[in-house]
């Protein structure tokens, strides 16, 4: 049996650059690239998603991979994953950062804590936020919605020399600014709460110079902290799943869906 040039690079294009797709988008995009999951979990997933999406993809085009028009292509699929992965990556920064600033006015900032997900050292509170998020993405079958728009965009941005174009960078950068917004849209019971507590012991200081408003001040802080934590997760909910409502509406616009 022989088999031509054309019908190997055929072959191996229609799995590799989806491979690449899927790769870069499960490099950066929450969960799946968390720390605690190994590099070689992720690849045996990217893998596994490669050999059951292919089959479903247009037919890729007859280019050599290792030429030079094969580079770029492999660069514009290695974009698109990063770029679909990193619009979700945004929304759970947003956890990350609100969570900070709660912190802070608590009395928590210097608390730090190993976030599993990105190896690094964040606030307490923003890492119960970031777990919060994490639980309610899986619940709410984001990982599943996110394949499944992983699928349709080979449909609507096929696998061509053409790249994402100008324009959806800057729908990705106006996004960006949603981070700050949702942080803030997350921290707000809380800020408003700690406000008002910070007050309150600005006026007892000032009423009654005697008491050590350092020394009482913080326990009655954290604890009230805490409390408003838990009231507030009522609305923790609605403006989470808002925030992942529009990172997907912003990796359906990237893709062309």
């Amino acid at each position: 049996m022989h088999f031509q040039a054309t019908e190997i690079i055929s072959f191996l294009g229609g799995y590799f650059w989806p491979f690449v797709r899927i790769g870069g988008m499960l490099m950066i995009a929450p969960v799946f690239s968390g720390k605690m999951i190994s590099k070689r979990i992720r690849i045996v997933v990217a893998i596994v998603l490669t050999i059951t999406i292919a089959p479903l993809t247009p037919p890729m085009p007859i280019i050599d991979p290792l030429g030079p028009e094969g580079i770029m292509i492999t660069f514009n699929q290695l974009l698109i994953g990063l770029m679909m992965g990193f619009a979700l990556r945004i929304a759970f920064t947003a956890l990350e950062l609100g969570g900070q600033v709660i912190g802070q006015l608590m009395g928590l900032g210097f608390a730090q804590m190993v976030d599993p997900q990105n190896g690094v050292s964040v606030p307490v509170v923003g890492q119960v936020y970031i777990i919060l998020g994490t639980l309610i993405f899986v619940t709410l079958n984001g990982h599943l919605i996110l394949i499944e728009v992983l699928v349709n965009s080979f449909e609507s941005m096929p696998v061509t020399l053409q790249g994402i174009p100008i324009s959806h960078f800057w729908d990705m950068l106006m996004w960006g600014s949603w981070m700050f917004f949702g942080a803030i849209m997350i921290a707000i019971p809380a800020i408003a709460a700690l406000f008002m507590v910070n007050v309150a012991f600005a006026v007892l200081a000032r009423t009654a110079p005697q008491l050590n408003i350092f020394a009482i001040g913080f326990p009655i802080t954290l604890i009230l902290g805490f409390m408003i934590i838990i009231l507030s997760l009522s609305s923790f909910y609605p403006q989470f799943e808002r925030l992942l409502e529009n990172g997907f509406l912003v990796i359906k616009r990237i893709v062309g869906l």
